[in-house]
């Protein structure tokens, strides 16, 4: 079977997995978990100039007191133009000045975005060519506070070997792009964001005889970088929870999770709270794994992933000694948090309800350190908003 048919399979596989999971793995039915209710400020995004229609939010994030907000303006034939927000402190929202250069630059929706030293990346696509397949984009943020679009070669992020480019991330080492291809499990590497690196086909990262990879996510960690996701054993339907570590994000080394069960498992977003911690799918709920050593151990689980592979975890941050995690069921989105690394988990009252759907998002970003704020994105497919957990700016 040739790797476009076996990545098909494994779709296919995914959707049809059974809702059942183990007893320790199931949270207790008899246990009521209340809903936490917080404090939400909104917060008012300028238009940007020269730009017309309904603002489209995808993702945000938080570094050295400056926070950021990424997504587009959308007219209502549906064309967009990318657009980006950022405020500091207790002061307003700005836009962000937008360089775009290519075609289909000047056509992206942002949908990840990452900072370091105060200054923002992203990556952005717009569906578009003969196939219809995402043409995207990086971006950087240069001293002069403009957002560019960072010229690359097709093939970089596209053509016959390209799968998926999934998340963007900051960190001491610089950035990281996690992804997929052909060949399974990718990384893009960049000192400074000008320009990327793809590391296809290495050794332990990509696909190879014992089985084939997905990675979704990345965050530095551990002397260098750490991405998550997951691996299909040879002869399996069903998916193992791994992650890999690497001080460069081109030599790569496993980091497979203890205890594997033969429910569908795998990591799908990561931070670090001070060592790694991923939050993903374990059978028919959501998982926590924390990363001891070269091992992924499996700890709590809590809300409920139907049959049918629509479900997943969406976002997740550390906002003071908090995790949040935001996760869909298919049918609507859910943000949660927990005060103990972990351990249990809460869902926290939206300020107001967002349906499943691909025009649909929330995603979170948190303040590191004491009593550090959660920053929020939601979009209803309706009207997008910014809010801030607590009161004032």
């Amino acid at each position: 079977m040739n790797r476009g048919l076996r990545i098909l399979a494994v779709v296919l596989a995914g959707a049809l997995v059974p809702g059942g999971c183990s007893a320790q793995d199931a949270p207790d039915p008899e246990v009521s978990v209340s809903p936490v209710a917080r404090t939400w400020t909104e917060s008012v995004l300028p238009a940007p100039a020269g730009a017309v229609g309904r603002i489209v939010l995808r993702d945000a994030t938080v570094c050295q007191g400056r926070r950021f907000v990424v997504g587009a303006v959308q007219d209502d034939s549906g064309g967009t133009v990318p657009a980006a927000w950022s405020s500091s402190g207790a002061g307003a929202w700005t836009s962000i000045r937008i360089d775009a250069r290519s075609y289909y630059g000047k056509q992206n929706v942002l949908y990840s975005v990452a900072c370091r030293e105060g200054r923002m990346g992203a990556l952005g696509a717009k569906a578009g060519g003969a196939h219809g397949y995402p043409r995207t984009s990086s971006w950087r943020e240069t001293p002069d506070g403009v957002l560019h679009e960072v010229s690359a070669p097709f093939e970089l992020f596209g053509g016959p070997q390209a799968v998926n480019v999934a998340r963007l991330d900051a960190g001491p080492p610089g950035w990281l792009i996690s992804g997929n291809r052909m060949s399974g499990a990718a990384s893009w590497v960049s000192r400074d964001g000008s320009a990327f690196r793809i590391v296809e086909r290495a050794p332990v990262l990509a696909s190879g005889d014992a089985g084939e990879t997905w990675s979704f996510d990345g965050v530095a960690a551990v002397a260098g970088w750490v991405m998550v996701g997951g691996e299909l054993p040879s002869g399996r339907i069903d998916r193992d929870a791994v992650g890999w570590q690497s001080p460069d994000g081109v030599s790569w080394r496993r980091l497979p999770a203890a205890g594997a069960t033969p429910v569908y498992e795998e990591l799908q977003r990561v931070v670090s709270d001070g060592s790694p911690v991923a939050v993903g799918v374990r059978g028919a709920v959501f998982g926590v794994w924390r990363l001891d050593g070269d091992r992924w151990l499996p700890g709590a689980a809590f809300g409920a992933v139907p049959p049918g592979g629509k479900a997943g975890v969406r976002s997740l941050a550390v906002a003071g000694a908090e995790l949040f995690c935001v996760t869909s069921d298919g049918v609507a989105h859910t943000l949660w948090t927990s005060a103990d690394g972990g351990g249990a988990w809460r869902p926290v009252v939206l300020p107001v309800a967002v349906p499943a759907g691909a025009d649909r998002a929330v995603a979170v970003a948190g303040e590191a350190g004491g009593a550090g704020r959660l920053l929020m994105v939601v979009d209803d497919g309706v009207r997008a908003r910014v809010y801030l957990e607590g009161a004032g700016g």
